[in-house]
This record gives C-alpha cells, structure tokens and sequence, in this order.
C-alpha cells in the first residue's frame, strides 16, 4: 500500500497542485492542499472505483478540500498588515497602477461568466493545463474544454475591450 501510495504522488503531485494553484492563487495553500488531497486520497485508496482516471479522482478530492478552505475562511477572517511587508514598491507606480486596475477588470468580468467557463480558463492560464486534462478534471471532453476557453475568451475581450475598438 505504501510503494502504491507513492506512485501515486510521484506521478500525479505537480498536476494537482498546478490544479489547486490554478483555483487558488497562493502557493502556500495550494501546496498545503496538494499535501492533504494526498492523505485523504490514502485514506480512501479503498472505495476508489476507478470510475475515472487518478488524477480526475485527486482534482475531485482537492475541489473538495479547496471548498472546506474557503468556508473555512469565511468565519475567520483576519488581516495582519505584516503580512504585506514582502511585497515590493514598484519602480513605476503609474504603471502598477494602471496593471492592477486591468487586473481588477479582468478578475471582474470573469466573474460574470459561468462557474464552468471560470473554471476552464483559470485551470488553463494558471494551471498551464492542456485541454485534455481540462476536459478529464470537469468530466467533459476536450472538444467541450476548447470551446468553452474559447467562448469565454470572446466573452471577456467583449466585456473589457468591447469599447476601446468602437
């Protein structure tokens, strides 16, 4: 059961944290979350079915855990303003500026698209997933992970860029 265990993480550890760092966007949990995902998997290696492939079952597992993280952190929500001394000042503030206000209308438009497409388009650029993989962490094909990437892409160029070209 061990040497099976660790198998399982060697082959399958880097797509399920590029998965959770995909959703999330902080290494620290994602990594952490990798590290439960693998000991929840150990612990229920037995009722796996084998319904789906490893890593479609560890995504599933780590969808799940990311979940009880965020309500979780809905009922405790602190902030320490030390926890941003790491960040650095930027060497041209009217430039950060103006690329944390894209970053804010991007993060606002995709809000505005479906859980699916969100989804898709997160585990894609973040996630640096192929479609393939896309398609196998949903439960879709790869067909339906293109084209939702590429309907949201449409979307969101509409919702931010729509007007500057009119």
């Amino acid at each position: 059961m061990k040497q099976k265990g660790e198998d399982l993480y060697e082959k399958h550890a880097e797509n399920v944290y590029r998965y959770l760092f995909s959703l999330i966007g902080e290494a620290d949990t994602a990594e952490e979350l990798t590290q439960e995902t693998f000991y929840q998997a150990l612990k229920s290696m037995n009722t796996y079915r084998g319904d789906s492939t490893p890593q479609v079952w560890l995504c599933a597992i780590a969808k799940r855990l990311w979940f009880k993280e965020l309500e979780r952190r809905k009922r405790t929500i602190c902030v320490d303003g030390s926890s941003f001394s790491h960040i650095a000042a930027s060497d041209d503030p009217a430039r950060a500026y103006e690329e944390r206000n894209d970053r804010f209308a991007l993060y606002q438009a995709m809000q505005q698209l479906d859980s699916d497409t969100r989804e898709v388009i997160h585990l894609r650029l973040a996630g640096d997933f192929s479609f393939r993989d896309i398609g196998d962490i949903l439960g879709h094909s790869e067909v339906w992970a293109r084209v939702r990437f590429y309907r949201g892409k449409e979307a969101l160029v509409k919702m931010i860029g729509g007007g500057k070209n009119e």
